[in-house]
């Protein structure tokens, strides 16, 4: 018994002291948090612009005070109860404070209005290199396939071939180039979402492989290129490239414009790997890199129309002027929107 009272006297003691100091803690600071808890149930309730002009100068610094208050709570293991209330408190002041002013929507409509055609004004360059690689990959494709018929299926995949290659006749291209409209399930539901994934796998394949130097994001852009440049081929075999050509056209503006936007935003994270500028390799790439992402991202939107063309626009206009015009407008509007949309009074 003797043995065991000095420890029961310590424990008392100790649990005593640990009160007094949460006591003493909370005297000085408790005010503080009400203040800062009152003005964040207010911004999650009406949003931030309830708040006057004196609250919101107040708002960073009773966060920091309450950060700074976290900080001491957790040095001196105060009971658990405070140190939870603190946590919460502090992670809701920060979403306020650093988190985004405005809704998922309205994040969107500054992305496409702003963000995205800047973004792609800033790499001429890269499109550049991009698009002179499609149009090699095009012409040597063109020329293989005028050359020997049968090599057709070694640059085009099944998959995209459509059952067409080498041996179809003249009427069999001619009656796909101009099929009927099969109906909305067919073209909207399953066409377009078949194509919608394969064009975005492309497109996700050609700016991941920026990380690998870019060699291989140009080299799978001239693939496309190939595939593309066989496609005419065949058709001119059988004089029907002008048709081919509109057939194509009316989506292939849009699609091929998404293609060479992905891998022009490869050729950036390759750039800022290289050549980091004055900045360390890691924080250029970060710095450059949400941007190339950011152009990536939006390409895929592209993608999702140039499907909705492809799957069922096409066949609806069935005839060879109406597809190039339709191809002449959307070029327009992406010349446009690319060109035009989201400058400002710098002209950037």
């Amino acid at each position: 018994m003797i043995v065991n009272e000095p420890f029961q006297t310590f424990n008392c003691n100790d649990e005593t002291r640990l009160t007094l100091r949460s006591a003493e803690f909370r005297k000085g600071r408790e005010g503080a948090w009400r203040q800062l808890e009152d003005i964040i149930k207010r911004v999650e309730k009406t949003g931030i612009s309830s708040l006057s002009a004196e609250e919101a100068q107040q708002l960073p610094l009773l966060y920091r005070t309450a950060v700074s208050s976290l900080s001491v709570a957790r040095a001196i293991v105060l009971d658990r109860n405070l140190l939870l209330y603190l946590e919460n408190l502090t992670l809701r002041a920060y979403l306020i404070v650093y988190g985004p002013r405005a809704g998922v929507l309205q994040c969107m409509i500054g992305f496409f209005n702003r963000d995205f055609p800047r973004a792609v004004r800033k790499m001429g360059c890269h499109l550049m290199i991009v698009f002179i690689a499609m149009l090699a990959g095009t012409i040597a494709g063109y020329i293989l396939v005028r050359a020997d018929i049968s090599r057709f299926h070694m640059l085009v995949p099944a998959v995209l071939a459509g059952g067409r290659g080498a041996e179809s006749s003249t009427e069999d291209l001619r009656r796909v180039l101009f099929a009927p409209w099969p109906g909305f399930i067919e073209t909207f539901v399953f066409f377009a979402n078949f194509l919608f994934r394969h064009n975005t796998m492309v497109g996700i394949f050609s700016f991941g492989l920026g990380f690998m130097l870019g060699v291989p994001t140009l080299a799978l852009i001239a693939c496309n290129g190939l595939a593309l440049g066989a496609f005419i081929a065949l058709h001119a075999h059988h004089g029907l490239a002008i048709a081919a050509l509109g057939w194509v056209s009316i989506h292939g503006v849009t699609e091929i414009l998404a293609v060479l936007l992905c891998g022009a935003a490869g050729l950036v994270v390759a750039e800022k790997i290289l050549f980091p500028d004055s900045l360390p390799r890691l924080e250029s790439l970060a710095i450059h890199g949400r941007e190339a992402a950011g152009v990536a991202a939006g390409a895929i939107s592209l993608f999702f129309i140039a499907s909705i063309l492809e799957g069922g626009f096409r066949q609806l206009i069935n005839n060879t002027p109406g597809r190039y015009a339709f191809a002449l407008a959307s070029a327009l509007l992406w010349l446009y929107y690319f060109g035009i949309v989201g400058r400002d009074k710098k002209g950037r």
